[in-house]
């Protein structure tokens, strides 16, 4: 402690006649929410310098922050002092941390936490190519710790095989590879962590099999789980369960079971005969992708989600995205060819109020493909469109040369009928040709349309965006509500009312 506090207490100055020292005299508890306002421990510790009484305040802090050397020196050294209260929070940064060295602090942080854990240990470059290190981190029973949070930068993890997280309500584990004969699902379940109510564990290998039984977990977030090869889930309260991109590469075998389960986004492969699917019987939100491209695994994971979507009849709010992949340069493979054979693959969809479609690049010609899913969700009351565009495409405004996106032309001529259609919401819009097209088209189809919003792209000028207001304005009814928008800068997260007669008013 005296590393940190210094060796020994500066002599107080004798008060002036018109001075005196009143910030000492308050009480303790004033004086440590005086020092949670640092941002680390050793600032904190600084100020025993300033008197004896300030000597032990910093010790009674109840949060502690590591950030990076020469803090995280320090560690195991405040946590083994034995003034330290019990902690409600303890936020440690490392960076290129070695096992043994998060081994001989985590056992004391278990010991006095009653509160939250983050633990992030920083990598240069891409951590999971890296040469593995030697051991793993033993993690310790944190019995009354309410949340843990651990980026390891790929340090191997090892699970404890007993005691009980008795207090645990929020659990991340993010780039982890797990070790030991420990599983995960043993550790996550109700006999040892019984108040469980969030799991998001994602880019973290050694997973092989992960089987989770719960009675407290309210939502469950799996995403990249490299070398996952069955997963197994009885939640009994589940409320939200997410899962993207963990049988890469493998068959998917999975079996869940979660009778209060409200929203599932399956971002994932899916095969019916080896995915269960059951007790899902208050399901409202359902979300999952296609992906449109140039190869033969394309058309596989398409027919994978129709299989999905046929066994629902009716979801509250059903999200698609149109996940556009790059070309190949092999000319031979340079076609879209499943664009379309997905859009015929499709005979039906559940019975849908709510629908939202994402398009992951708004270069290509989408009303086709959007006409086909309008067409099977024809009862729906509210629609909304994002079209994205990734950062490597936005200089380029049109699809690849012999893109065959744009070869189906019926959605521009067929009838279609969506009598219930009240509320439209488009979002990126940048005023391409087919893009007008297609709002034109969905002006005339949606016959008893109260309102529309659309959002243009960032990218536009507010001259460009206000000559499409006009043109989009003339194709509305006069009963419809038509607002346009623009984004107020690149962050995208603040957009202003465009008006047509000033330069529009902030919202």
């Amino acid at each position: 402690m005296a590393q940190i506090g210094g060796e020994a207490a500066a002599k107080r100055r004798n008060p002036s006649s018109s001075g005196e020292d009143r910030l000492s005299a308050l009480p303790d508890d004033i004086l440590v929410l005086i020092l949670l306002r640092l941002d680390t421990i050793s600032e904190a510790a600084r100020t025993s310098v300033l008197s004896l009484r300030w000597r032990r305040i910093w010790t009674l802090l109840p949060k502690l922050a590591f950030n990076l050397a020469p803090d995280y020196h320090h560690i195991r050294e405040v946590l083994a002092a034995p003034e330290t209260p019990a902690l409600r929070r303890i936020f440690v940064v490392t960076k290129d941390d070695a096992p043994d060295s998060a081994a001989a602090w985590l056992p004391l942080a278990a010991r006095r936490l009653s509160g939250y854990l983050v633990y992030r240990n920083l990598v240069e470059g891409q951590g999971d190519d890296e040469e593995e290190e030697d051991g793993a981190i033993a993690l310790p029973c944190f019995g009354n710790a309410t949340r843990i949070y651990l980026d390891l930068g790929f340090l191997a993890l090892s699970l404890p095989s007993s005691g009980v997280f008795t207090g645990l309500r929020e659990l991340c584990l993010k780039s982890v590879r797990v070790q030991g004969q420990c599983e995960l699902g043993d550790v996550v379940s109700s006999l040892r962590c019984p108040s469980l109510r969030k799991l998001r564990v994602c880019d973290t290998q050694g997973l092989a099999r992960l089987a989770v039984q719960s009675e407290s977990l309210l939502k469950i977030d799996l995403q990249y789980l490299n070398g996952l090869q069955q997963l197994r889930i009885d939640a009994l309260v589940l409320k939200e369960l997410r899962l993207q991109s963990c049988f890469v590469g493998n068959q998917p075998v999975a079996n869940i079971s979660a009778p209060q389960l409200v929203s599932l986004k399956w971002r994932d492969a899916y095969d019916p005969s080896s995915v269960q699917l059951v007790n899902l019987g208050k399901l409202q939100r359902l979300s999952s992708y296609f992906m449109l491209g140039y190869w033969q695994r394309y058309d596989v994971h398409n027919r994978g989600v129709l299989q999905l979507l046929y066994r629902f009849q009716d979801i509250h709010r059903l999200i698609i995205a149109l996940d556009y992949r790059k070309a190949s340069s092999h000319p031979l493979l340079c076609k879209m060819r499943n664009f379309q054979y997905v859009m015929e693959d499709i005979k039906v969809l559940p019975n849908v109020a709510f629908l939202t479609i994402l398009v992951t690049d708004g270069r290509h010609t989408f009303g086709g493909c959007l006409f086909q899913v309008l067409r099977l969700c024809a009862g729906i009351r509210r629609f909304s469109l994002f079209v994205c565009r990734s950062r490597d495409l936005e200089a380029e405004s049109t699809c690849p040369t012999d893109c065959i996106c744009d070869e189906a032309t019926n959605w521009k001529t067929e009838e279609l009928s969506l009598n219930g259609l009240q509320e439209v919401e488009i979002t990126g819009l940048r005023g391409a040709e087919h893009e007008v097209v297609f709002l034109k088209l969905l002006f005339n189809w949606a016959v008893v349309l109260e309102k529309m919003r659309v959002t243009f792209d960032y990218s536009i000028s507010q001259s460009k965006a206000k000559e499409l207001c006009q043109k989009l304005s003339s194709f509305s009814k006069p009963e419809t509500d038509v607002q346009f928008y623009m984004y107020q800068n690149c962050d995208r997260k603040s957009v202003h009312l465009l008006s047509l007669e000033d330069e529009g008013a902030g919202v």
